[in-house]
């Protein structure tokens, strides 16, 4: 269902090879603890020959001990790296197919605005304005990637600081700043490093990667953890840059802001109890169409079928923000709930009513991705003469600023 076709016959080949030298290498332990034993005994009893002897002995098996520990290493390695990229198992309500074709609606909320004059995509609407330069951009560092400037790099931050108000103070999360780069370890806990890294930019000659999304640091506070019962659920929102190679998007929306290399979000993370989650995913689900309503955007909701759904989710709704340019939906956000599959690689846990210590489940979603919510305003906001209307749920953040109509 996930399209990922499981090699059973190299599992049970590895899984046969890893059993085989960890009962040897357990065998030349209890000899050597055995030879430990007698050596002792003696010691005790003074008797130096046999010590010697003995001594030889257990150096015999501590070489073949370390050789064996070298191999069990050797075939674990290769055993986990087989078992990290097999992905989550999908809840059963998610709907089966293999593609985004195959994703199904639930809900739509406003109406798409109809237009009197000859609509212009965010592109051409931001260059006009002088507040979107992509030829600057590519100088400094290439394609994709923009520089913002005068009102629209302000409505930029306005829709940062506005979604991080909303989500504190009337959604109840803790607002969070973390790194912007994290270890392979950490990003293995939440994805799979092995399947994903070309995805990623990497530091050279350190362990450590640019973060994709703050998914990533914020999921691993709980890491190697158990989380008191009482505290949780953990709801934690973050704003931060977000660094993508998008390795595997080439030639995909290279116009304007859609799919870049750097680009702003404001994550939602929550770590809740197994029984919560399911609710816990609604919940967060509907405070990212929170912020949409405010702005008066028009959006649906789609349940991501069991071929598109990521790699690490157990189910995802994707959250479409209507573009007029493109006369469709495009994404805004996933919401997904990961069940057990992050916390089990990340060992995240709590005490459960019994007070034993038990696998958490969680839960993130952008709310919302900034950049394609600066995008999603300026085609559903703009006016015949080019300039744009600002969300009347944005003016305080804006200084009063009611129209974009310059870059200044």
């Amino acid at each position: 269902m996930r399209g990922h076709e499981f090699n059973v016959e190299k599992f049970t080949e590895l899984e046969a090879e890893r059993k085989d030298i960890q009962t040897k290498t357990e065998y030349f332990q209890s000899q050597r603890n055995a030879f430990s034993k007698q050596i002792g005994n003696a010691k005790a009893k003074g008797d130096l020959e046999l010590v010697a002897g003995l001594m030889a002995d257990v150096a015999r098996f501590a070489d073949d001990l370390k050789r064996m520990q070298g191999e069990l290493a050797n075939v674990q390695q290769r055993l986990n790296e087989f078992l990290e990229i097999i992905p989550n198992l999908p809840q059963e309500s998610v709907p089966q197919g293999s593609s985004a074709e195959d994703n199904v609606e639930q809900r739509r909320w406003g109406e798409p605005r109809k237009f009197d004059f000859a609509v212009k995509d965010h592109a051409d609407l931001g260059t006009a304005l002088g507040g979107l330069d992509f030829d600057t951009a590519a100088k400094l560092a290439g394609a994709r990637f923009v520089v913002m400037k005068g009102g629209i790099a302000r409505l930029h931050r306005a829709i940062a600081q506005f979604m991080l108000d909303v989500h504190t103070g009337n959604h109840g999360y803790t607002e969070v700043y973390v790194p912007y780069m994290v270890s392979g370890e950490c990003a293995n806990g939440v994805s799979s490093l092995a399947k994903f890294k070309d995805d990623l930019f990497r530091v050279e000659g350190r362990d450590l990667y640019l973060i994709p999304t703050s998914e990533y640091p914020v999921t691993n506070f709980v890491r190697e953890e158990i989380v008191p019962r009482e505290s949780l659920p953990l709801k934690y929102v973050c704003h931060s840059p977000c660094f993508r190679s998008e390795a595997g998007a080439a030639g995909k929306d290279t116009r304007g802001m859609i799919r870049q290399h750097q680009f702003d979000k404001v994550e939602l993370v929550q770590i809740v109890e197994p029984a919560n989650s399911t609710a816990a995913h609604e919940e967060l689900t509907g405070h990212a169409e929170a912020i949409l309503k405010r702005l008066d955007l028009p959006y649906r909701v789609v349940t991501l079928c069991t071929g598109d759904t990521g790699f690490a989710a157990a189910k995802t709704y994707d959250i479409e923000v209507w573009l007029p340019s493109q006369k469709t939906y495009r994404e805004i956000s996933s919401c997904s709930n990961y069940e057990g599959f992050q916390a089990r690689r990340m060992q995240a846990r709590y005490r459960n009513e019994k007070g034993k210590p038990e696998i958490v489940h969680t839960l993130n979603g952008s709310a919302l991705a900034v950049g394609r919510t600066l995008v999603a305003i300026l085609e559903n906001c703009q006016n015949a003469d080019g300039s744009v209307t600002v969300p009347t749920a944005l003016w305080p953040y804006m200084g009063g600023v009611e129209r974009i109509a310059t870059a200044a």
